[in-house]
């Protein structure tokens, strides 16, 4: 077996590990994310270890025939508990933070085992792919491949019933991005409870006389590969939410952008974009910070409280539909910053005019607000079109 598969998968997590890292440097003391790259670094080594070419490489080095199965063992058994950790970090509260901390050190117990149980059995035969199955009757060792097996199957059952019934909480349903890593991660720890049940129904089999090599040797690392790719996969669905969402409001925050662009240019407020995509959003929401400052003096509160008494009053006349995300108050309130915005930006490039009564008006800094503000602007513009070519339908957006 040439363990290209291993190598590939092995490639892609360190390719994810890599971005993880500096985020790791920043946040030292960030658990979740502690936990996140230790997943992905032990499920990178459970690769790497499992492929026959490594563990031939690694018993030459060491001199030690076999020594590659207890560290395949120990990876395995370090990504099920970061795996379980994990779950527990982004769960929080106070009584999570007792499992997680009773959880490490259960499986530091269990990774001493395996080493105290692989050093008294002390197997002396090189097996690269059966080994589990040929030495499931051995003293010591047969104890050292139950011992991980039942660890790796405990971890993967508690994960999959965690995170499954964690993502049907109300809480979760609102979080989409959370919520699909959770079932994500689930349905990746069910397909991996395979990986320890196959073996473990292979070693049955050696204790009573049978030889199934195929449910030992060829079904489990179908299970494992599957299900750790799933389950990698709903780890960093969170970080892929994440940017997605910055990027949709770097779209989304373009009509504000728009609107004060005048403002920008003249006082030479508009920041330089940077290179890396992932910081356009905060790029722009501090572009339009700086607009928004620099008119901040301009607002007109009469315009602003009359705008919100009026959208809020045709909202409640034309009627809402259920399930909306963003309420009533939220969109009369953005609205009337829409229009306060755009009167004072205009205001600003054309100081000669007679201003509003100044009043206290307190600026919009929530990343939410700004794009519902920009949404309205976006709104108001489609409105003023349907207007100029379709009266008809104006009446009706």
């Amino acid at each position: 077996m040439s363990g290209a598969i291993n190598y590939i998968s092995c490639a892609l997590l360190w390719i994810a590990l890599l971005f993880r890292l500096p985020d790791l440097a920043r946040r030292r003391i960030d658990p979740s994310l502690r936990a996140i790259v230790a997943v992905l670094g032990f499920a990178s080594l459970c690769f790497l270890f499992g492929a026959p070419p490594t563990v031939a490489l690694i018993n030459r080095l060491t001199g030690v025939p076999n020594i590659a199965a207890p560290l395949t063992y120990a990876a395995i058994t370090a990504y099920s508990a970061a795996l379980l950790i994990l779950i527990a970090c982004w769960r929080d509260g106070p009584s999570m933070r007792r499992t997680t901390r009773k959880w490490i050190y259960g499986y530091a117990v269990v990774l001493a085992g395996i080493a105290v149980l692989f050093a008294a059995g002390s197997p002396a035969e090189e097996r690269r792919t059966d080994f589990d199955t040929y030495f499931a009757t051995t003293p010591w060792v047969a104890e050292m491949i139950v011992l991980y097996l039942l660890a790796h199957l405990t971890a993967v059952t508690v994960s999959a019933t965690w995170a499954l019934r964690w993502a049907r909480e109300k809480e979760v349903r609102q979080r989409p991005w959370l919520r699909a890593s959770l079932l994500t991660i689930g349905t990746g720890t069910v397909l991996s409870a395979g990986y320890s049940i196959s073996k473990l129904a292979a070693v049955g089999a050696r204790w009573s006389g049978r030889d199934w090599p195929q449910l030992g040797i060829s079904i489990p690392p179908l299970f494992a590969g599957l299900g750790a790719l799933l389950t990698v996969t709903g780890v960093l669905l969170p970080l892929a939410g994440h940017h997605f969402s910055s990027w949709g409001d770097f779209v989304r925050l373009a009509p504000l952008d728009a609107v004060l662009d005048p403002v920008l240019t003249d006082r030479a407020l508009r920041l330089e974009r940077p290179r890396s995509p992932f910081l356009w959003a905060t790029w722009r929401r501090s572009t339009i910070l700086n607009g928004l400052h620099e008119i901040e003096t301009l607002f007109d509160r009469g315009l602003y409280d009359h705008v919100v008494e009026t959208e809020f009053r045709r909202l409640q006349e034309r009627g809402r539909r259920r399930g909306r995300s963003v309420t009533a108050h939220e969109l009369a309130t953005s609205a009337a910053w829409a229009a306060t915005i755009a009167a004072a930006a205009q205001q600003s490039i054309r100081p000669s005019e007679p201003s509003g009564e100044p009043a206290p008006l307190a600026l919009p800094r929530n990343p939410r607000m700004l794009v519902l503000i920009a949404d309205a602007i976006r709104r108001s513009e489609r409105e003023s079109h349907y207007a100029a070519t379709d009266p008809a339908r104006a009446g009706s957006a």
